[in-house]
């Protein structure tokens, strides 16, 4: 299926791995133009110049989106590059979830700013653009925490369930505008923060994924692409007609839709 996306210009924040990564990926591949965000110079470049590699045509930038005059940049820097901005990808962020009781005011501020207030700030910035190109897609990434908090689940569960309500508002907000706003609301995949967390366990990251996967329904844990393709059918021609809606991308693990 043609997905409509050649020409356009998709911003990915967090795109320097797992998901963001991905997505960059499979939307590049549909003939999208890709601006990546992260703050890890090396790993982002490593990043676009696999994009490259495949023919895709990129601009990274190192940024850190809980910087207000940093996101500011990144997006007229990536308007200047290219003409113009059709997707926002809003998937910067990383798993903070303890107890109630640890979490201090600094780990609740650091949540917020990341998952949360860069959603906003970028798509803050970007609103005038798309409005320019007479429409576009913002796509939030979210968990499914944030629709079923579990136990010692703050304070992403709290944080993504508010990216789950800015959604909601922005494409009531903006549907006159043709701006289309969704959320994916991922479960457990293979990331460079699982490889992470398996060395912290001293095990495999294979022993780690296979143990993560016994509490999936669908019996293992996710691969990036699955989530990306979703994300690009979110940012297509193909949902022209779908907005403010949640997509449980988790192999089943939710117990809510």
């Amino acid at each position: 299926m043609d997905l409509g996306l050649k020409g356009k210009v998709a911003l990915v924040t967090g795109g320097s791995e797992g998901i963001g990564k991905a997505a960059a990926e499979v939307l590049a591949e549909e003939g999208a133009h890709v601006v990546i965000i992260a703050r890890r110079a090396e790993v982002l470049e490593a990043a676009a110049a696999g994009i490259r590699a495949k023919g895709g045509t990129v601009l990274s930038i190192v940024a850190d989106v809980t910087d207000p005059q940093a996101i500011e940049r990144f997006v007229a820097d990536a308007v200047a590059h290219f003409g113009r901005l059709d997707i926002v990808v809003n998937n910067a962020g990383t798993s903070s979830a303890g107890p109630f009781q640890e979490a201090t005011d600094d780990i609740w501020q650091k949540d917020i700013d990341l998952k949360l207030m860069a959603a906003v700030r970028v798509s803050r910035a970007a609103i005038p653009h798309l409005r320019k190109q007479g429409g576009g897609r913002i796509i939030n990434i979210s968990t499914v925490s944030g629709k079923q908090p579990s136990a010692k689940s703050v304070p992403t569960s709290v944080t993504r369930a508010a990216g789950i309500a800015l959604t909601k508002a922005l494409s009531k907000e903006f549907a006159a505008d043709n701006i289309l706003v969704n959320t994916v609301c991922v479960g457990v995949f293979k990331s460079g923060q699982q490889e992470r967390a398996a060395a912290r366990q001293n095990i495999t990251t294979e022993q780690h994924y296979e143990n993560l996967g016994k509490g999936v329904p669908l019996g293992r844990i996710g691969e990036a692409r699955e989530a990306a393709k979703v994300i690009a059918f979110l940012a297509s021609e193909a949902a022209s007609y779908v907005t403010g809606a949640s997509v449980n991308v988790d192999g089943g693990t939710s117990g809510v839709v």
